[in-house]
């Protein structure tokens, strides 16, 4: 047993292969959310974790890769390290600058210093969970900002649908640009005229929002997640030039049919069928979000 262990509930390993998508991702695309875990040895969990995980590799995650055609990656801390962010760096050390970015978990007691290396290490934003237990109080988002505005870093934030319409005029006022995790994490079932997804709209309407479609989270039928499609697909609509796509992938602490990672692409081109929108959403926004060259 890792160090660190308590009784947090196992969630499921990543799918051991994926389909093939009917189309590949074109050239320089980036999956633009995911999470290595482990080893578990080398990196060990926090005791205050909310799951725990088993061990998600570079080597499994390469694999995904290949499949999908994905070139680029944001390697995003997972909230089972808490602000230990070594897992996270040590993987964009190995994939490099030209290949992957990261976000990580700070606290406001980080030092400039150690943002300074974290930037030089490829980091380009910090998440801020307010979903999981055991992640930090919304007024820490103020304080987060103006500590990483200096960098040109953005602040991601994970968040339940339904305070998305009291947390936006907050989120506006950041003094960085605000990423939007998995489409806001608001329930599908809710209708594209909910305040919340009014609340998304007008985020992604003031040009300082950006919001990541991956939206299977957001399903209420599960496994395969097609009740997802309107929404994902009017969001995407309503601001492409504001939209990146991720897999979540190993799509940790899911309870149901874990996605498939094949799938997920296959559904991301439904959703935007102009090859102009996905080459905007795979490759152009996100080379401009995480400052790839």
């Amino acid at each position: 047993m890792h160090s660190g262990t308590i009784a947090a509930p196992l969630c499921q390993p990543a799918r051991e292969s994926i389909s093939r998508p009917r189309k590949q991702a074109p050239p320089n695309a980036c999956d633009c959310h995911i999470h290595i875990i482990g080893p578990h040895a080398d990196f060990p969990l926090s005791p205050n974790r909310a799951y725990t995980p088993p061990e998600a590799s570079i080597a499994r995650y390469e694999a995904v890769q290949r499949t999908l055609g994905t070139e680029r990656v944001v390697i995003v801390q997972a909230s089972v390290y808490g602000t230990d962010n070594r897992c996270t760096l040590a993987a964009l050390a190995y994939f490099g600058q030209k290949r992957a970015r990261g976000v990580t978990v700070i606290s406001p007691s980080i030092s400039d210093a150690e943002l300074r290396m974290m930037h030089d290490a490829g980091v380009r934003g910090i998440r801020v969970n307010l979903v999981t237990p055991g992640g930090p109080p919304v007024a820490y988002l103020t304080t987060l900002a103006e500590r990483i505005a200096p960098f040109g870093w953005h602040t991601q934030v994970f968040v339940n649908g339904a305070a998305l319409p009291e947390l936006s005029l907050t989120l506006r006022s950041l003094p960085t640009e605000v990423v939007i995790d998995h489409l806001g994490h608001v329930p599908c079932t809710w209708g594209f005229d909910h305040r919340a997804f009014d609340a998304l709209r007008g985020l992604l309407d003031s040009g300082r929002a950006w919001l990541k479609v991956c939206a299977y989270r957001s399903s209420e039928a599960g496994y395969p997640f097609d009740d997802v499609d309107d929404i994902a697909a009017r969001l995407i609509a309503h601001a492409p030039q504001r939209c990146v796509w991720g897999t979540d992938w190993p799509h940790p602490s899911f309870a149901g049919t874990l996605p498939d990672d094949g799938e997920l692409l296959d559904a991301f081109m439904r959703w935007a069928p102009d090859p102009a929108v996905q080459q905007m959403v795979l490759v152009d926004n996100p080379a401009h979000l995480y400052q790839f060259t």
